[in-house]
């Protein structure tokens, strides 16, 4: 007879626990490499629960940021590091700063104003001149002013032992935090490296000498710093040589030169192609009937977004028409859709040739960064010396500040695509082209749609900016505004940004959905 009380199933159930069990306190070995007993035993309360479990780490409570820097905790080691640093610095100051050295200094500057009242009290009283009443007052005046600041410092310095007390506390809840959260911290580390031992582990001796050594060198400079302010100048004042930035300034200033002589025609031709795109459009939304164009835009929303979008558009244009702001509207949206047009002509096809090019995209991603970054009125300095003002210029700003969404958002989409759905297009003989535009090009529709959308919308946010090298428009009005405080003029043409925008964004986003 077989024995009721052995269940197989269980025992096999409990030989993997404990198997499981066993490896993972061998994975905690290696991970931790130092005082292996306490960190599994710790990491096995921690990971029993799924909540914060508190536990106490002497170690790095003594040496905090150092200890979560040298076990690669950084995202805890530098919060840590600047609490501690200001703590630190509070120590010192009230401990031995110059806690009235700003009082003494104004004090002395003070000083100087008295003494020359005072000579010109003197003065006036041996020639009987009648402004001794007046100088007396200065002098009155002056004295008070300097007691009541060497009083005031006289109070900082009292509070020395009360600024040092204060730094001690929040030293010591800093290091009790770090003592509290340490095991924790590293026990969730310890599951990332679990599922990528590319995650650093251990304390190599190496990392605790960079960690110490990078913590105490920003400590000491803190301290010394806001604890004895001026006495080493080199923490105040970035050390430098004004002859170099005015060589700086003479290299591109030549280069910029040299562009503009040998790129004439190169930027005569931008121009030009500008032109004829813009000429267009604003033969279009300008020289058109009004009607004709307010139709159009209803009709065409209608179509992509809806009745009741299309009913909003129509309201937003008359808005725009009753208020007077039509036709500066409708130069707006020649303007910056001569801007979008050509950087979404220009974007996806750029996109769609970097999206399978990873070293391409490497490449240009740091231009698309810094056309982004880069505030609109640097940028505007070289297109105002290669293009000159006016419209051409304006829509040369727009695009690289707008520019970039589409391409970035093509190269999104077309990499998003799924290689089985492309693997499985070319196992059915699909080629090239019938694979880019069968099957990648409507996967990542949506992503493309969207950096349109992006780009539009930044077009638009360039309004007011490109106004001011010679773009006529809404922006025009919203600087006049500004110009002169007119608050009226300035919200109602804002408005009309606003809703130009959201035609564009409803025709755009309509034809997603």
């Amino acid at each position: 007879m077989s024995d009721p009380q052995f269940n197989p199933l269980e025992d096999t159930q409990s030989e993997a626990a404990l198997a499981y069990a066993e490896e993972r306190r061998e994975n905690i070995r290696v991970f931790v490499r130092t005082n292996t007993a306490y960190y599994i035993r710790n990491f096995d309360r921690i990971g029993a629960s799924a909540r914060f479990t508190a536990t106490f780490n002497l170690f790095a409570g003594l040496f905090g940021p150092v200890w979560f820097g040298a076990r690669g905790l950084w995202a805890w080691a530098l919060p840590f590091l600047v609490i501690e640093a200001v703590a630190l610095v509070q120590i010192a100051r009230g401990l031995f700063g110059d806690l009235a050295a700003d009082a003494m200094a104004r004090i002395a500057s003070i000083e100087g104003t008295l003494e020359l009242r005072r000579k010109q009290l003197a003065a006036a009283i041996e020639s009987g001149s009648d402004k001794v009443d007046v100088y007396q007052r200065a002098v009155d005046s002056l004295a008070a002013n300097i007691g009541g600041i060497r009083a005031e410092a006289d109070a900082l310095a009292a509070q020395g032992p009360k600024i040092a007390l204060t730094g001690l506390g929040i030293l010591l809840v800093a290091k009790l935090a770090q003592a509290v959260v340490a095991n924790w911290a590293l026990e969730a580390r310890f599951s990332e490296w679990q599922s990528n031992r590319a995650v650093r582990s251990g304390m190599p001796v190496a990392h605790i000498v960079f960690s110490a050594g990078f913590m105490a060198a920003l400590t000491l400079a803190a301290m010394v710093h806001y604890s004895f302010p001026g006495k080493i100048s080199v923490l105040g004042t970035f050390p430098t040589d004004p002859s170099l930035r005015l060589g700086a300034i003479e290299w591109v200033e030549a280069f910029f030169n040299w562009a503009v002589l040998n790129g004439e025609a190169l930027f005569d031709t931008i121009t030009y192609a500008i032109r004829l795109v813009l000429d267009a459009l604003e033969l279009v939304f300008v020289s058109t009937p009004w009607v004709v164009v307010a139709a159009l835009i209803a009709l065409l929303t209608w179509l992509t977004a809806g009745v009741r979008t299309a009913i909003y558009s129509v309201a937003f244009l008359s808005y725009m028409g009753l208020l007077g702001f039509w036709e500066k509207a409708m130069t707006t949206l020649a303007l910056l859709g001569t801007a979008a047009c050509l950087s979404i002509l220009i974007g996806i096809p750029l996109g769609m040739f970097a999206a399978r090019r990873p070293r391409f995209y490497a490449f240009i991603q740091p231009i698309m960064d810094f056309m982004q970054t880069m505030p609109a009125f640097v940028f505007m300095i070289p297109v105002i010396a290669f293009f000159g003002t006016g419209k051409p210029a304006a829509v040369v700003t727009t695009m690289i500040f707008g520019g970039t969404p589409v391409v970035r958002l093509t190269v999104l989409g077309l990499r998003g695509v799924p290689e089985s759905v492309r693997e499985a297009a070319i196992s059915f003989g699909a080629n090239k082209w019938y694979l880019l535009t069968k099957v990648d090009l409507p996967l990542a529709a949506p992503s493309i749609r969207a950096g349109i959308n992006q780009t539009i919308m930044l077009s638009l946010a360039m309004v007011v900016v490109a106004s001011l090298i010679g773009a006529k428009g809404l922006g025009e009005d919203v600087l006049e505004a500004l110009q002169y405080a007119n608050v009226g003029q300035g919200i109602l043409a804002g408005f009309s940004i606003l809703f130009c925008a959201m035609i564009l964004d409803r025709i755009v986003q309509g034809g997603r959905r």
